[in-house]
């Protein structure tokens, strides 16, 4: 089987990683580990975790979910220190979100090696010891993004990119998969600037936001952001600046109401969702398919859409904005 080009892992033979059935009164107990405990996003793939805890429970299913995280999203020790201290305690199995994805892949070839199944959601890992790798399509994300914001443009201009962080492998998918499409796609429009990074927190995507925009703001169109820290960032920045209200173009990715309510006000032309609490159900779900023999897919998509002014009213969209 050939893999889609934005999963970054191949997973063993899950019948060699698969734990033996457990007796019905067994009790499973899960550790779902985000990136980060602020973002509104990691709410919603807890959200998901609960709902697949409280089904497989009515099922007759005892599961316990722990929930745990850094604060932020650039803390990689603590990340790995969380992941090494539920291998320690001997939890049942792993539902992460690896905010780095060399530096957690470590810690989660020592959890396969333990007996622990590891699901990991939302951003890939370079690992082969992973049972199952449950995201979006980050790239096509990415090329959604793009389209997005050369129509906005009318295919010229010019656009900033303005990166997250170095290693995150959700993010630099997106961003690589945005200025393939800008190429392919709107070459008559210049991306400016693409080499400058926000950061975990809105403090720090606000510096960089504004740092831009002091040396581009008189000359550029358009802006990707590609997650929630440098969305709030920049959108304050050009809100400061007096380029809001759709002066600069801005196509964001995150999912939250608040950002519902900048494409309300028209500060915000389009917004990439994706489907965390989706990912949160099915990471607990395939850990429990996994330790009671069963074969989960190596690989799941779980489907991006594009929010505008124009379908913030569609169900689809809305349900995808809060957490359930």
């Amino acid at each position: 089987m050939t893999l889609p080009r934005w999963s970054v892992f191949v997973p063993l033979c899950l019948s060699l990683l698969a734990a033996p059935a457990r007796a019905a009164e067994a009790r499973y107990t899960i550790a779902v580990i985000p990136m980060g405990t602020t973002h509104e996003y990691w709410k919603m793939i807890h959200a998901g975790a609960r709902k697949a805890e409280a089904e497989l429970r009515a099922a007759g299913t005892p599961v316990e979910i722990i929930w745990k995280g850094p604060l932020r999203e650039d803390d990689r020790d603590q990340q790995v220190q969380v992941v090494e201290n539920f291998i320690g305690r001997k939890v049942s199995g792993i539902v992460l979100a690896p905010l780095d994805q060399r530096a957690l892949a470590a810690p989660v070839e020592q959890a396969a090696k333990a007996g622990i199944p590891v699901v990991i959601v939302d951003s890939g890992l370079k690992s082969e010891a992973p049972v199952s790798f449950i995201a979006t399509n980050n790239y096509a994300g990415g090329q959604l993004a793009a389209r997005r914001l050369g129509e906005l443009l009318h295919g010229k201009g010019n656009v900033i990119l303005l990166r997250v962080q170095v290693g995150s492998g959700s993010c630099e998918a997106r961003e690589a998969g945005f200025l393939d499409e800008l190429a392919a796609k709107f070459p008559a429009i210049e991306v400016i600037s693409s080499n400058q990074h926000g950061g975990a927190t809105r403090e720090t995507a606000l510096a960089a936001s504004q740092n831009l925009l002091n040396r581009f703001g008189n000359k550029v169109d358009g802006i990707f952001t590609p997650n929630e820290s440098t969305m709030a960032g920049m959108l304050l920045a050009l809100g400061n600046a007096g380029l809001g209200q759709g002066k600069v173009k801005l196509v964001g990715f995150a999912n939250s109401e608040t950002y519902a309510a900048a494409i309300r006000r028209g500060d915000l032309q389009g917004l990439v969702l994706q489907d965390p609490v989706k990912m949160g159900y099915l990471g607990v779900k395939s850990i429990v398919d996994v330790l009671e023999g069963r074969k989960v897919p190596a690989l799941v998509d779980t489907g991006v859409k594009l929010a505008t002014a124009e379908n913030l009213g569609d169900p689809g969209i809305a349900a995808l904005l809060k957490a359930e």
